[in-house]
């Protein structure tokens, strides 16, 4: 944005940019007005001490004060770059002898009017010259507003020492350079004083964004846009490559700054998080997949159990697969993952290490709505299956996205965390944006917790693709709404769906297998059962097959009548339930016994025959198991989520 263009708050703000906008010229002034007074200090001095002993005392004192003016010049201009210190220095340094020289013999002298003459035409017009330059570079100095504004107010935000400089100047942001005073100030703590700054220059809160200068700890680059810009919804633009491939760019939303979001989305996952109402569905999940259907190597296969055709299934038309119950997600996984190897196989066969565009293969889009009750529809088993798949789907050709509200650890597996890049909403303080923001966000100031659901669509980005001087730069997703500027506009939503139809594009065998399968509701109950009671392997479409035995007949009201062959059963009385001791014996029996045979590592499920001979729960044996980790007889894989066996434990007492 053009300098007049910055955000301000207070009128008092803009007058000192003005100010600094009219005195260009005064900063060419001064060599020219010193020049004459110099002149004149040297014939004052010449009229005062030229004559008789004055003259070799003025020479002495006036030679000890220029070598010390000149070396305090080169002191305090420790901070000027070595054409800047040099230069104040020289030039102090020539004044000064001048002015000597001058008292001694006196301005009338041919060769100290001379140097006056000559010396001071080349020093004036140096000065000059430097300070044009720097001004057109956007150093330091009255000629650059942004610096003359930072200059004149950083002692309010204790920056005393820092210098800030225009770099680039565009119809909506100024980028800067910020020199930090050197071994006293990091990056980070100028991240930390963003609102401090920004109070101190009376500019709109969001305004900077400060990213550490990659190259050098003692710089940072600032950005500086105006946040207001993004109060009012954006509409919906069109996709951006329609018929491209999905590794190009996709255009979700408008960063603070006016320039469009490019997300390149291939070889990462993505965790969509915040708040109701913050713009997840309307904002992340509308605009991703309006900009990927339109992509030719893409399909989408998508889950919502818990908003079923609300949120997504406008947008039903382009996907390949949408399900909206317990079963069908269920289905949908365990289908992703069973085309994972052949996937792999069918790359490598061909010299491919990872999906490539024009490989041959679609890449693959699994998007899940209210992810957290999907984890709880899924089961262990069912969970442990999605992990597999979000371990090994990118190099099968595919990504995964997964949204929700609140990304902690009782809602999303710390596996599956660790794996997504951050796409952050809105959310109700602090601890929520904890949840959600990246690391390297959260030092650099990020705050989602500032706009909860006030602003729907406004977020952070922090993926792969995207520029780190950006990650704490808000951004604001398109908005699909109707003439009233308020409702969502489902309706264009599925025209747009209905133009790029699924059913239109060309996919591999690997996928259409995945986009034919279905389940059939009679065979998978979709009930609040447990899943994990539920064999998924048998998930099957209902298939009509051949009475075995016609002859039999019966109906659901006929009574039972008891075989006559039959045995009376016989109960015993169950064991003897093992003490804590004698249970904790048994199941370092079993690991020794697990170390003979050379296997590393187990599943807890492994241990069911000991915990059920003993009479215990699976709680009971876990306690254990956790309690021999802290003595280091057993370890545990995060990734692989199984025990490992790291020692032999100690022998037993007979």
């Amino acid at each position: 944005m053009s300098t007049k263009q910055i955000a301000l708050t207070e009128e008092s703000s803009w007058e000192r940019v003005k100010a600094a906008q009219a005195s260009k010229l005064m900063t060419l002034a001064p060599p020219w007005l010193l020049w004459p007074l110099i002149a004149g200090v040297g014939t004052a001095l010449h009229a005062l001490f030229g004559r008789g002993s004055a003259v070799a005392w003025s020479a002495i004192g006036l030679t000890l004060g220029s070598v010390l003016l000149t070396g305090v010049t080169w002191l305090v201009a420790h901070e000027r770059g070595f054409l800047g210190r040099g230069s104040a220095t020289a030039t102090t340094a020539a004044v000064s002898m001048w002015v000597t020289a001058c008292s001694v013999a006196g301005f009338t002298q041919p060769v100290i009017l001379w140097f006056w003459v000559a010396g001071g035409l080349v020093t004036a017009a140096a000065w000059n010259i430097r300070t044009v330059i720097r001004s057109r570079q956007g150093a330091q100095g009255v000629n650059d507003a942004l610096a003359f504004l930072f200059d004149a107010n950083k002692d309010k935000a204790n920056l005393d020492g820092a210098r800030m400089a225009t770099v680039k100047a565009g119809d909506r942001k100024i980028e800067a350079a910020m020199a930090l005073p050197a071994g006293e100030k990091v990056v980070a703590d100028i991240q930390k004083k963003t609102e401090h700054i920004e109070g101190a220059m009376g500019l709109p809160p969001g305004t900077m964004t400060v990213a550490p200068n990659m190259d050098r700890a003692d710089l940072a680059h600032v950005t500086l846009s105006d946040p207001r810009l993004m109060r009012e919804p954006i509409g919906w633009p069109g996709p951006s490559r329609p018929g491209g491939s999905i590794a190009e760019p996709l255009r979700p939303a408008v960063w603070q700054d006016g320039e469009d979001v490019e997300h390149i989305l291939i070889g990462h996952h993505l965790q969509a998080m915040g708040k109701t109402g913050a713009g997840k569905s309307i904002g992340a999940a509308w605009n991703y997949i309006a900009e990927i259907v339109t992509r030719h190597d893409a399909a989408v296969f998508a889950a919502d159990i818990t908003k079923g055709e609300q949120s997504l299934g406008p947008l039903r038309p382009a996907l390949h697969r949408f399900e909206t119950t317990k079963g069908g997600v269920r289905s949908l996984i365990n289908d992703m993952h069973a085309q994972l190897k052949p996937r792999t196989d069918w790359l490598s066969a061909r010299g491919f290490a990872n999906w490539e565009p024009g490989c041959g293969l679609t890449y693959q889009i699994g998007w899940f709505e209210e992810v957290p009750d999907i984890f709880d529809a899924l089961g262990d088993k069912g969970t442990e299956t999605f992990l597999k798949l979000l371990k090994a789907i990118r190099s099968a050709g595919g990504s995964i996205i997964l949204s929700l509200q609140r990304s902690d650890w009782s809602q999303m597996p710390t596996v599956a965390r660790g794996q997504l890049a951050h796409l952050t909403f809105g959310v109700a303080n602090s601890q929520d944006a904890a949840f959600g923001l990246s690391e390297a966000q959260d030092d650099a100031g990020a705050r989602p917790e500032l706009w909860g659901s006030s602003q729907p669509g406004m977020a952070y980005l922090d993926a792969p693709s995207i520029d780190r001087a950006r990650i704490a730069m808000p951004l604001r997703t398109f908005a699909w709404l109707k003439p009233d500027g308020v409702t969502p506009d489902t309706d264009a939503l599925r025209a747009h769906a209905e133009q790029w139809p699924a059913a239109a594009k060309t996919i591999d065998e690997f996928t259409a297998a995945i986009a034919s399968s279905r389940v059939s509701p009679p065979t998978v109950k979709d009930s609040d059962d447990d899943p994990d009671d539920i064999d998924r392997d048998d998930w099957t479409p209902t298939v009509d097959t051949e009475d075995p035995d016609p002859e039999v007949t019966g109906d659901i009201d006929d009574p039972i009548t008891d075989d006559p062959e039959d045995q009376e059963f016989t109960f015993s009385r169950p064991a003897e339930r093992l003490s804590a001791a004698e249970l904790r014996t048994a199941v370092l029996s079993q690991c020794s016994t697990w170390l003979d045979e050379g296997r590393e590592d187990f599943a807890t499920k492994d241990l069911a025959p000991v915990w059920t001979a003993a009479g215990a729960s699976r709680q009971t044996v876990q306690r254990l198991l956790r309690k021999l980790r802290e003595e280091g007889v057993l370890g545990y894989d995060d990734e692989a989520q199984r025990h490992t066996l790291l020692r032999r434990p100690a022998p037993i007492p007979a």
